[in-house]
């Protein structure tokens, strides 16, 4: 196989930590947000394991932010997402599927509130800024939009808290899950939230002084050896076997919260306005016709670039298989896969065909693990 490389230009645009993770041994990207985003390095299955077992610093700089600051800042963030933020609390994240007036999900970020009237939107890979700036524009909303210089360093995995101790001290042991708070390194404050994208538990670093971001990063390494600390990256295995889904992979614009499974974040109730909801409410009264679940294929490896199909037991199809790996705690491939709900009441049975061989699979709810 040929190895092929993505030329860098302005249009994708690297990090602050990039010269480091390529001299860490970074072996592959993929884009996010218009800049490069880590996805491998090395064996992601040697990786996975590191992760579930110790500690790891990712580049996650391509998880950028949308500033909206402003009197109807509020306003505008509600009107893009269904779930109810009237009594948001300043210091906290919260997951906030993004949909359009039909109930496409256009992204599902993580929006912090920093305080009354300024928020960040950390997306997911999708333009959100361009979306908010329409919304703020048709609505004469009193907001000031920007992308700003933020860039994201996660650390994650088990040993995570340790480390973060190490560094922080005592006070960031207290910060609550999806709680954030300003932490001091060498004289610069850094936000800090515990957060990230695996389920093995860590913390996200918004490093809006790169300088500062550069040197903790360096002393990141150094403090965590005793924790055997390495480079890393989302890990595709440890992300599908907990069900964090990914924007553009497992759902996109033509996916609505229902059918991903979202119903949590979800409120049709109160007098809160926010575009879709009239679409959501009679998407409920009539049922989702499609569902987001897992399925576990009796393979042993596969390599997913494309959505597959999803046959019945009489090869009809029934959904497609929107994400997969091998999982090494199922020893079998598993996926995310958008499935029928016609067929979803009748069977659990599916097969599908991974280069020119049939596999026969059962479906499962989700997450796996």
């Amino acid at each position: 196989m040929k190895n092929y490389s993505i030329g860098k230009s302005r249009r994708i645009r690297s990090t602050p930590y990039t010269s480091r993770i390529e001299k860490q041994g970074v072996t592959s990207y993929t884009t996010y947000n218009h800049m490069l985003l880590p996805a491998a390095f090395g064996s992601i299955e040697d990786s996975y394991h590191h992760l579930k077992k110790y500690v790891q610093v990712w580049d996650v700089a391509a998880e950028r932010q949308v500033e909206i600051c402003g009197k109807d800042s509020a306003r505008l963030i509600q009107l893009m997402t269904c779930r109810d933020l009237s009594k948001s609390k300043v210091g906290r994240c919260y997951y906030c599927p993004i949909i359009d007036d039909q109930a496409g999900i256009i992204n599902d970020p993580v929006v912090l509130k920093l305080n009354e009237e300024k928020w960040w939107i950390s997306v997911a890979d999708s333009d959100v800024i361009l979306f908010a700036k329409g919304l703020a524009i048709g609505n004469n909303f009193d907001v000031k939009i920007i992308e700003p210089n933020v860039d994201i360093m996660a650390v994650q995995g088990p040993k995570s808290f340790k480390l973060m101790e190490k560094v922080f001290g005592e006070k960031i042991t207290k910060l609550k899950f999806f709680g954030f708070d300003y932490f001091e390194f060498k004289g610069t404050k850094h936000l800090i939230a515990q957060s990230g994208w695996s389920k093995q538990g860590g913390y996200e670093i918004y490093v809006e002084n790169t300088k500062s971001g550069l040197e903790l990063y360096d002393y990141l390494f150094e403090a965590g050896k005793e924790f055997n600390i390495k480079p890393g990256c989302p890990n595709l295995i440890e992300r599908i076997e907990s069900a964090l889904l990914s924007y553009g992979n497992d759902m996109d614009n033509g996916d609505n919260p229902y059918e991903c499974g979202f119903d949590k974040f979800i409120n049709l109730d109160s007098n809160i306005i926010f575009l879709g909801k009239e679409k959501l409410k009679q998407i409920k009264s009539e049922g989702i016709k499609k569902k987001l679940m897992g399925v576990i294929l009796e393979a042993k490896e596969i390599s997913l670039s494309r959505s597959l199909d999803i046959k019945d037991e009489k090869s009809n199809k029934v959904g497609e298989l929107r994400s997969a790996c091998y999982s090494p705690h199922f020893e079998k491939v598993i996926g995310i896969a958008m499935l029928d709900m016609t067929f979803l009441r009748m069977s659990k049975s599916v097969k599908i065909d991974i280069k020119n061989s049939t596999y026969n699979g059962k479906v499962c709810d989700l997450p796996f693990i």
